[in-house]
């Protein structure tokens, strides 16, 4: 204790040792001529000794007096050191970069104003209105084939394009109602921070007002439906409103979201005349087809969700794809087994013919089995390609097959068939 008062500049207890020892030898060379280096060194290396403690031998004061002290140092020594390494290897916080307006693409001729209401809907990322918008056009064909009389090619057009509106509008204020819910936890997320509530630049006040101005544009393509499509689409807004919150409290609210995204697999019915209650056939069918386009979601959006799964960990946000990460491919497969059966027994109950299993069933096999083999999960941008590809290789595949199907029974090629087949047994 007398080394530290005598210097009193000393502020850290490996600084404080090394001015010890150069006291100590200091005193040793004046006090002790006939004391040499090698003597020198041994206590040196009694200093820092690490393990079991040391001999106090030495009869001098002050050398019994340094030695205790650098003991009593030497935990906070080693503190220190542990500190410093942990500091060294760490890894540094990542960079973000900020937000800049866009460019390039359709909102680059917006005015500024309205761009971030723009991207609030997603309306550069139109990837969600197709998925949205596949399972109307599925239940529409089929309903044309079940239709009595068989809806024209006019009917199917004007109800199409109708659907392909209230997608838009409805996929727009699900954006906003999930971006309303999640405004707490974009901005941890890299994917999601420079969303316009996430970085302010709407506030959650003005997207409530914008939600209400979505809702009525809905609204109003819904009343140019056929009435009976009111009741039908109603109980919707309640899976709409309620999908955030899955993300808190299952793992799986891909399968929420699929409840969502399908419902449009029972609107064509309706929209074409066709009565769910009434006809068991169609109401098999609207049913199978439901379900099918559930697994399809479930199964499009674990991929989609595999883009966020580091961010989703650390935020605490839930997902089918954090719960199966490891035998993701495995859960894929048997989504898409599932989702092909139900696809079949659609056209078994709707009364499909061999244009509808060959095009439609087995152009979403063919798809699906590529896109699932080929998908890279830990690469982000291969997982966004399959997401934003996918609609239109499986969904278009289904669609072409569909349409098919429809002309086929329109142009009445089965009939030429039936009687041809009735001839040859006669």
């Amino acid at each position: 204790m007398m080394a530290l008062l005598r210097f009193p500049q000393l502020q850290s207890p490996p600084a404080c040792l090394q001015s010890l020892r150069t006291s100590s030898r200091t005193h040793w060379a004046s006090s002790y001529p006939t004391f040499n280096t090698r003597s020198r060194h041994s206590v040196s290396h009694t200093l820092f000794k690490t393990r079991g403690q040391p001999e106090l031998t030495s009869t001098t004061p002050v050398h019994r007096a340094i030695i205790s002290n650098a003991i009593k140092f030497r935990p906070v020594l080693s503190r220190i050191q542990s500190a410093s390494l942990a500091t060294a290897t760490q890894e540094p916080p990542r960079v973000w970069p900020a937000y800049t307006p866009p460019t390039t693409g359709l909102l680059s001729y917006l005015p500024k104003s309205v761009v971030p209401y723009a991207e609030l809907i997603r309306l550069d990322k139109p990837t969600g209105t197709y998925y949205l918008f596949f399972p109307c056009i599925f239940s529409t064909l089929i309903a044309a084939t079940m239709a009595a009389p068989m809806a024209a090619p006019s009917a199917i057009a004007g109800t199409t394009a109708l659907f392909f509106t209230g997608a838009l509008v409805m996929r727009g204020a699900g954006c906003t109602i999930n971006d309303l819910w999640d405004r707490n936890l974009d901005p941890h997320v890299e994917r999601t921070r420079l969303r316009p509530i996430a970085r302010k630049a709407i506030s959650p006040e003005a997207a409530i007002v914008f939600t209400g101005a979505q809702l009525l544009t809905g609204l109003g393509v819904l009343l140019s439906l056929p009435f009976e499509c009111f009741w039908y689409a109603t109980p919707s807004l309640l899976l709409v409103a309620t999908y955030p919150l899955a993300k808190r409290v299952t793992n799986y609210p891909q399968f929420v979201l699929g409840l969502t995204f399908s419902w449009g697999a029972m609107m064509g019915f309706p929209a074409l005349g066709v009565d769910l209650l009434s006809n068991q056939a169609a109401l098999t069918a609207a049913t199978c087809l439901y379900a099918s386009n559930i697994a399809w979601t479930v199964l499009y959006d674990m991929i989609y969700a595999h883009m966020d799964i580091k961010d989703d960990a650390k935020a605490g946000i839930k997902s089918i794809a954090l719960k199966h990460e490891k035998e993701t491919k495995a859960v894929l497969t048997g989504l898409a087994v599932v989702q092909l059966g139900l696809l079949a027994a659609t056209g078994v109950a709707a009364g499909m013919g061999p244009v509808f299993f060959a095009g439609a069933c087995g152009s979403a096999a063919a798809t699906l089995g590529t896109m699932i083999w080929r998908v890279q999960l830990k690469d982000v941008k291969n997982c966004w390609w399959w997401f934003k590809n996918g609609a239109w290789f499986t969904g278009g595949g289904i669609t072409l097959g569909l349409t098919g199907e429809y002309l086929a029974q329109y142009l009445g090629w089965y009939d030429d068939e039936e009687k041809n087949h009735e001839r040859s047994r006669e």
